[in-house]
């Protein structure tokens, strides 16, 4: 028969996640205000008063640290993204959709959301590749939103996709507080690419 669980293991588990969380919530703060290089895991420990070394039983490395963050970011706009397009039918209408999530998350500042679009994966060479297909799964969704378009014979999708990405990515930049809310903005960059791009304009 297996010995009795101490009366105190169901604590000390809840505890240990919670420190792997507090760990995750400093390193995407100090990521994305000092950037990827400039923090160290000392510099992490130190956030949520935790020893060096202690550190390292929840995370090998910073690399994988990064590759979390990266995991929890993504998980959370593509839940966004997920639950706007939904309950849409016309393909426009949920790219519209679709884009607006996607800034609203960028716009929330999230740390984590953050470091997604300002630490690109060669920064981290160890893990560079799951952070570049962590990518490329998130941007499955805008592929296929795309790909659902009524677009004229010979329009580049990729294309599209690039110049979407590239002009909302760099919201951090030409954003300022008090402007067109994130349905204005995406409502007006989807207008000004259909009416260019609509078969039936």
């Amino acid at each position: 028969m297996a010995a009795p669980s101490s009366p105190n293991a169901a604590q000390r588990a809840p505890r240990q996640d919670n420190r792997r969380q507090q760990l995750l919530d400093a390193a995407a703060r100090l990521f994305r205000e000092r950037g990827y290089h400039a923090t160290s895991m000392r510099d992490i420990a130190r956030e949520v008063r935790m020893l060096s070394g202690s550190i390292y039983y929840h995370f090998p490395s910073k690399d994988e640290m990064l590759l979390a963050v990266y995991e929890q970011g993504l998980r959370h706009i593509a839940a966004r993204v997920e639950a706007a397009v939904v309950s849409a039918s016309d393909p426009w209408t949920r790219l519209e959709a679709g884009c607006a999530a996607h800034l609203e998350a960028l716009l929330e500042l999230s740390d984590y959301t953050q470091v997604m679009i300002r630490v690109l994966p060669q920064e981290a060479p160890a893990v560079a590749d799951r952070l570049l297909a962590l990518r490329d799964r998130y941007e499955s969704r805008f592929r296929a939103l795309i790909e659902a378009l009524p677009l004229p014979a010979g329009a580049d999708r990729r294309y599209l996709r690039l110049l979407l990405f590239g002009g909302l990515n760099w919201s951090h930049v030409w954003y300022r507080p008090g402007g067109d809310p994130p349905k204005v903005i995406a409502q007006r960059m989807i207008e000004l690419l259909r009416r260019q791009l609509d078969q039936n304009p």
